[in-house]
């Protein structure tokens, strides 16, 4: 502003800052960008809303809160010696300890104020430091919201509406000079509760008991209930006005008295400095790799194992939306996994985009055509595909089982799982395993100290879900962070810190090595069962899902073969040698005979039976076979009849035919119309391309360094045109409106004005309607004026731009100290 006039408010303030300065307010709160304020009093205005105020307040540390907490107590203007003060005490019951806390306030304070000065919450130089008034009004005392402090009204806030002769009463207990003025009895009163030596000798009068009430009410909250006849504790005190009336049973102890208690303290314990995280255990940070490794790689195999569960098409949608409780259990029991973490997993899935709602009149979970993408990928792309999708989901699986705020549970894939918060929370959590040495695990009581300091009114949650929903996105993020891989027993692994700090590439650079090889054989027992030393190759692994049942899992997995899956495997068009040569090739021991023999008899007796619709029949070249079919009890309910000495015709449908016959112990095959068999494949449903669930926002977006700069030009711009300082209207033109509104001049004036500045280079100051009908004034220097244009450039807009004469409302000059 060019002058050393202290502001007068906040816009004057805002006014006099540096360009750089409010790029910082802006980026500090996006909010106010949205839309871009016209002019630095819309700013401030904006900035002054309860809303903008309160996101504000939720985004400072304690210490910087505490401060604006001490300023919404303190007399407005505040000093900075009466600010530093009601952080530090008045001195006289200071211990060692004390002193040291005082010294770390007094370091800190001036960057807490500088932190309210940039965000806008605080104004006005150090000898008149201002709370802006919305967050003095949220932090401040009141019988509805008591303040964080702890301390109630002022003396003159709570003797409001008392009498006269009541105050005279007061003043003539306390040993104070009478008076009929009940301003100066007021004044007096408080003149007393902050005199250290008068306040003591009063004190020292008080009964024990009195001082035993005073000590319950000193920090807060400050209000207490009387009944209509006190003990003569109480009514010592409020005969003295140490306890005033708010209602007929309610008493309150004035902030005065209060601050005399505290030894001028606002807090009762300042925290100008952040609690340090402490190391649980340090390890070898080369272990800590292997084991985040090693659960990265289990969580790429129980990612691809839940697929596949769900590979021929997953379970149905719930109605209101999500997976069912009996689905998820049986997830759980597939998995092998508690239901949490099975819904941990599924989440993760969907947050990747490989698994996704179908789309189908009877809508069902299915994976993504991105699904068999993902498994193409190496081992560490895969990972770090889900790491990354991992970090900024803002779906809680940590939620699923609880309540939401209407007393409705809480499903895995359900709409309410949302909550804005966890992604900054879970980047803040591995940011502080990150300030660690490499190999340390942090404590996790100390971690949520921390968190708790950074944030403190960001614990509560607007769902009703409990006061501390930050600390719970922080515990289920050390949880999710172990079981992705992200950590190893408790300490933050290399890989992950290459991937917060250098990307994708770098993080699945220094897993490779870690995770094993995958491998090309397995070994085959007597027992019908093959054993798999480690991972194996896909297509190994495929194939060998389909012929064999997964028995165990571990580091070695463990496979058998039965009946069953041997016809599931010529059921996907293998033939018996096929299958004889897949085992040969792939086994590091002899096929033994017991299998060869298992493959072969079920071959034998595969597609001896044919299944078609008739609505569906079965045939068969042995008749006798037939005949043992009609004479079975069992098949009773297919409502078979032969049509022929090879043929049979029933009444199901050719699916619930097959699974009948192959309950009762035959093999039979599907056949087309063609009478060729149908070979059915794994794996064949996917749903349609799907996008990842996009992360539900926390507010608006920081913006970059291009929109701030343009937005404070707009802003400067606007405010110019708002402020700028116009020449006077030649007697009998139309003449300029009152400032802020918009220029009115003829159409001949108009022209004329906007010629003349583009032959001397000057500046004026238009009133301009756009094809939308918005109205808006500008500044501009005209360039060139033809055709019913104007050519200019527009300081608004900081570049040039073209204007429609005939939507130029009028035109006015500026005065000698404008933009030129």
């Amino acid at each position: 502003m060019g002058t050393t006039t202290p502001p007068r408010t906040l816009a004057e303030a805002l006014r006099a800052r540096g360009d750089e300065s409010l790029a910082g307010l802006l980026r500090a709160r996006p909010d106010l960008l949205n839309p871009v304020p016209n002019d630095i009093t819309q700013l401030a205005t904006r900035a002054g809303t309860r809303a903008s105020v309160v996101r504000a307040l939720e985004h400072l540390d304690r210490f910087v809160l505490q401060t604006a907490e001490a300023l919404a107590v303190a007399p407005d203007p505040a000093p900075y010696d009466a600010l530093l003060s009601l952080l530090t005490g008045d001195g006289l019951d200071d211990g060692e300890q004390r002193d040291d806390v005082g010294a770390a306030v007094t370091a800190a304070l001036p960057g807490a104020l500088a932190t309210l000065r940039e965000q806008a919450l605080v104004w006005g130089e150090d000898e008149r430091l201002r709370l802006v008034r919305t967050a003095r009004e949220l932090l401040a005392p009141s019988p509805q919201h008591p303040s964080p402090t702890g301390l109630g009204p002022t003396v003159a806030e709570a003797t409001a509406g008392m009498s006269p002769g009541r105050l005279q009463e007061i003043l003539v207990a306390s040993g104070l000079p009478a008076t009929h003025d009940p301003v100066s009895a007021v004044a007096a009163l408080a003149a007393l509760f902050t005199d250290r030596t008068r306040m003591a000798e009063l004190l020292d009068t008080a009964p024990v008991e009195a001082l035993s009430v005073l000590d319950r009410l000193v920090w807060g909250p400050p209000y207490g209930e009387v009944t209509p006849n006190p003990t003569p504790p109480v009514k010592w005190l409020r005969d003295r006005g140490l306890l005033l009336p708010v209602s007929t049973r309610t008493v309150v102890l004035p902030r005065e008295a209060a601050l005399h208690l505290r030894a001028g303290r606002a807090h009762r314990v300042p925290e100008p400095v952040p609690p340090v995280v402490a190391a649980a255990a340090e390890r070898d940070p080369q272990a800590v790799d292997r084991a985040a490794a090693g659960q990265a790689f289990t969580a790429l195999s129980t990612v691809e194992e839940l697929l596949k569960l769900w590979n021929g098409g997953g379970p149905a949608i719930l109605r209101a939306g999500g997976l069912s409780v009996r689905e998820l259990k049986r997830v759980a029991a597939a998995l092998e996994v508690t239901e949490p973490i099975a819904a941990f997993w599924v989440e993760l899935a969907y947050a990747a985009g490989l698994l996704a709602t179908d789309g189908e009149s009877d809508e069902r979970y299915a994976p993504t055509p991105a699904y068999d993408e993902w498994l193409d990928l190496s081992a560490q792309d895969r990972w770090t595909h889900l790491a990354t999708a991992w970090l900024p989901a803002t779906r809680v699986p940590g939620l699923v089982g609880g309540q939401d705020a209407k007393g409705r549970a809480l499903s895995a894939l359900g709409p309410e799982l949302d909550r804005s918060a966890a992604p900054e929370v879970r980047r803040r959590v591995l940011a502080l395993f990150a300030e660690l040495p490499p190999g340390t695990a942090p404590d996790p009581e100390t971690l949520l100290r921390r968190l708790r300091w950074e944030r403190p009114l960001r614990g509560s949650s607007p769902s009703g879900e409990g006061t501390d929903l930050r600390s719970r996105l922080a515990l289920w993020t050390l949880n999710e962070a172990e079981l992705l891989g992200i950590t190893g027993r408790g300490a933050l692994s290399s890989q992950a810190r290459a991937l917060l700090d250098e990307g994708e590439d770098a993080a699945g650079a220094l897993l490779a090595p870690l995770l094993p090889e995958p491998l090309d054989h397995v070994l085959l027992q007597a027992d019908l069962t093959a054993v798999a030393p480690g991972p194996l190759e896909r297509p190994l692994a495929e194939t060998l899902s389909v012929l064999a049942d997964v028995e165990s899992k571990g580091g070695a997995t463990v496979y058998r073969f039965t009946p069953g899956s041997v016809r599931r495997a010529l059921d996907a068009g293998q033939a018996a040698a096929d299958l004889h040569a897949f085992l040969a090739a792939h086994s590091r021991t002899p096929v033994p005979q017991p299998l060869s023999y298992l493959i072969d008899d079920v071959a034998r007796r595969h597609g001896h039976l044919r299944i078609g619709a008739a609505s569906a029949y079965v045939r068969c070249d042995d008749e006798a076979v037939l005949n043992e079919i009609l004479a079975d009890r069992r098949s009773t309910g297919l409502r078979l009849r032969r049509l022929a000495p090879t043929v049979l015709a029933s009444q199901a449908d050719p699916g619930s035919l097959l699974e009948a016959l192959r309950d009762m112990g035959y093999a039979p095959a599907a056949e087309s119309a063609e009478g060729d068999v149908l070979i059915t494949r794994a794996g064949a449903r996917r749903t349609p391309p799907r996008t990842p669930p996009v992360p539900v926002p926390e507010g608006p977006p920081v913006p970059d360094a291009t929109l701030l700069g343009a937005a404070v030009r707009a802003i400067r711009a606007g405010d110019t045109a708002a402020t700028v300082v116009r020449k006077e209207s030649p007697e009998g033109a139309t003449g300029t409106q009152a400032s802020g509104s918009l220029p009115r001049t003829t159409s001949a004036e108009t022209l004329a004005t906007v010629q003349a500045a583009a032959m001397t280079g000057t500046a004026v100051w238009i009133g301009y309607v756009n094809a939308e009908g918005a109205a808006s004034q500008r500044v501009i220097a005209p360039v060139r004026v033809e055709g019913g244009f104007v050519t200019a450039y527009d300081h608004t807009a900081d570049e040039v731009r073209t204007f429609a004469l005939h939507r130029i409302t009028g035109v006015a000059e500026l005065a000698e100290d404008g933009p030129g």
